[in-house]
Order: C-alpha cells, then structure tokens, then sequence
C-alpha cells in the first residue's frame, strides 16, 4: 500500500480527530518567526539609514527578497517531496537564522541582498509547508476557523517584532540574535509536535490563461496585490528613514499598520459574502488608492496623522488578497482549484518580484516617495477594471459563493508548486 493510499485509508476508516494542541504547535512556531520576521524587516533600512547608504541598496534588498520568495513558491514542493514537511520545516527554519546571521555581520548591502533573497526563499517555503500542514490535519467544519487564527497569529508577530525596533540598539547586531532566537524557538514546537505528516504534495501546474478564463478580477487581484503589498509594507521603513524620521517612529508606524488588516478584512468579508464580492473590492481599491493619496498629502508630516493613514491603506490593500481569492474561489469547479490556486499564487509572487525592482528604480531617479505614486497606480487601474468587469459580466449567484476567509498579502496561498509533469508521471507510477 501506497504512502497516498494508506493516509486515505486512515481518514476513512474515522481516525482521530487531531487535537487542537498539536494544530496549535504549528501556529505557535509561525508566530514567533513572525517576531522575528517583523523585527529584521524594521531593523535593515533604518540601520541602512544609520549608516549612510543610499536608500536605492534598502530598495535592492526588497527586490532579493522578492526574488527568494518567487524562487520558494516554485521548489517548496520538491523539498517537501524528499524530507516531508517537519524537515522542511526545520531546514527553512535555518535558513532564517543563516540569513538573520549574515545580516549581523554588519552592514555590507551585496551581503545583505543575499541573505534576504534566502529569507525571502525559507519565509515563502515556511508558509507553503505550515498552511498544507494545517489543511490536512483540520477538517473541514473548522478549517476556516484555524486558518482566520493563523494568519492573525501571524500578523499579530509581525507587529511585535515591528514594535520591538524601538528597544534595539540600531548600530549593534541585537536585531539580528534576537531574530535568530526567534527562529529557533519557534522549531521548537515542531520539533516536539505529535501532529501527523501530510502526504507529499501533488503536482500544481500554472495556468495563467486558464486562472485567467475562470476569474479575471481574481488573477488582477493577486496580480495587483502583490506588488501593492511589497510596495507598501516594504519601502515604507525606507521611505520614513530616509524622511528623517527616528528609529522609535519607524518601529510605530510599522507596527500600526498590522492592525489595519486585522481590522478591515472582517467586515469586508462579511460583506463580500453577502453581495457581489467585485463591489468589495471596488471599495477596498478605491479605499486603497485614496488612502495613497493622504499619504501623498501627509507625506512627512505629522507622525500621528500618518500612523492612522497608513493603518488604514494597508488593511485595504492586504484585503484584496483575501477578496480576490475568494472571488476567484467562487467561479471556479472543484476540478479547477489546484490548478487555479497554484496561478493565482505565481501571480501574485511574480508581482512582487517585478514591482519593488520598478520602484527601486524609479527611487534612484525621483526619491523614495516613488512607491506611494506605484502604489496608487495600481489599485486605481485594478479599482477600474473591476467595475469595467462588473458591468460587462454577471455576478456569482449568492448560493453558489463560498465563506470568506481572512488571509494576509504577506503569505502566500496554501498551495504547493510540486512538481513538473515527469516526475509526477513518475510518481503515479511507483
């Protein structure tokens, strides 16, 4: 009997419901990488800053990061395949704290892009392996329940490891250890967890046209998403430090900016659940761009104005992540989810690939403002096409929509990119 064959044959024959503390372990580790996560994020451009480097190097380093990220959406899978997911776990963990080592060696840029292009790899695959880990072991009547706690879970980390910049010292490699024993605690809980392993992941090709065909709004949406997400979250710390704002302002406005999403996505789903989700995310776009442009307005103002301004322009854009996986979710068959999961989430990594290099580029030229004007471009163009859809398609039935789930822009869709079409030939054949 197959590895496959006996897990199916396991959760036929009414096996145990897993128990919540052993779901809880996985959770726990993810939050307090998120600790760390949040802290290092602060902690590169404002140490940047301290030292004199042109902010174009702190723009150089999002687009690494990007770039590991895009590269771990796409080989998670392979390595899942050969050690199984608590391995992978751990091997990603490390990869963090290897990174998080190279960063306290001390401020050299082509260095650090490096080691953030492998956190961006490790962070990507950590949520790969921890998202398709909890969707085998929860069942179905509670899943959204544990996944809405997951991402929280994860937010709320971020913005304690955002805060905690203000009780570092920049100039020292504190920030650094105290990400690197952030890392390794959390390979604690799972190290120690009874929770089953899932079967290796299956084979998810990318079909951009086919994604296409089955939700336009949805493919934009990640599209849009993406670089909204890394523009905002990841050139905001850039641009405050090099407005001159101090160490304890960044790590305020970097921690508020959380709450934004924890905030706005739980109404706005409700909402989208009950009408036509395009509507929602025509007033979550029109909401982001017009929060872009206080931003704009209020750019380098008071910190207090800013803090609500970008609390606000945040949550709208990180919610159209959600809304447009819903939506896309909505109009697509059973037999259409892998696939469609796997090119929303390409999309959505191939735009913050590509849209934090446009902006480090446009900073070079015109100031590190430039990523307040990329951002309100593209929610207003993806604001417009969304109505320009709506009034040339029909909406989804009411009864024929799913339940919105809470998720975050800053982790990728719980979806593996497995395999190419040979080797899952291959595997069927053993």
């Amino acid at each position: 009997m197959s590895i496959h064959e006996k897990h199916r044959s396991e959760a036929e024959q009414g096996a145990e419901p897993t128990p919540l503390i052993a779901i809880a372990s996985v959770i726990a580790s993810m939050a307090l990488i998120a600790v760390g996560n949040g802290l290092m994020f602060a902690y590169i451009p404002v140490r940047l800053g301290a030292e004199g480097f042109d902010p174009t190097w702190a723009g150089l380093i999002i687009t690494g990061l990007s770039a590991g990220g895009l590269a771990g959406c796409i080989l998670t899978g392979p390595l899942v395949r050969r050690v199984g997911h608590a391995r992978a776990f751990m091997v990603l963990s490390a990869l963090i704290a290897l990174a998080n080592a190279a960063v306290g060696a001390g401020p050299h840029p082509l260095l650090w892009i490096a080691a953030r292009a492998l956190y961006g790899f490790a962070i990507c695959g950590l949520f790969i392996v921890a998202q398709s880990w909890l969707n085998d072991a929860v069942a179905n009547a509670i899943r959204g329940r544990v996944m809405a706690f997951f991402y929280v879970a994860y937010v709320a980390g971020l913005g304690v490891g955002y805060a905690t910049l203000a009780l570092v010292d920049i100039r020292t490699a504190d920030a650094p250890l105290i990400g690197i024993v952030f890392t390794a605690l959390s390979i604690l809980p799972v190290g120690l967890t009874r929770l089953a392993q899932p079967p290796a992941p299956q084979a998810a090709s990318v079909a951009l046209g086919r994604a296409w065909r089955i939700s336009p709004v949805g493919v934009a949406g990640m599209l849009a998403v993406g670089g909204l997400s890394m523009a905002i979250a990841g050139f905001a710390p850039i641009h405050a430090t090099a407005k001159g704002y101090s160490q304890a302002d960044v790590a305020l406005l970097l921690s508020a900016m959380p709450v934004g999403t924890l905030i706005l996505q739980i109404p706005l789903g409700w909402i989208s659940d009950r009408t036509d989700r395009r509507y929602v995310l025509i007033a979550a776009s029109a909401l982001a761009t017009l929060a872009g442009l206080f931003a704009l307005g209020f750019d380098g103002g008071a910190l207090t104005a800013l803090v609500v301004i970008y609390i606000v322009w945040d949550g709208a854009s990180e919610s159209i992540y959600s809304l447009s996986s819903a939506h896309a979710s909505d109009r697509a068959g059973k037999e259409d989810m892998v696939a469609l999961s796997s090119s929303l989430l390409f999309a959505w990594s191939l735009s913050g690939f590509i849209v934090p290099g446009i902006v480090t580029a446009l900073s070079a030229v015109f100031g590190t403002q430039a990523f307040i004007y990329v951002a309100i471009l593209i929610a207003a163009a993806f604001c417009l096409f969304v109505l320009l859809r709506v009034f040339t398609t029909r909406p989804v039935p009411a009864h024929e929509t799913g339940n919105f789930a809470p998720m975050t822009a800053q982790a990728p869709l719980p979806v593996e990119l497995a395999f190419g079409p040979d080797e899952q030939d291959r595997h069927r054949g053993n």
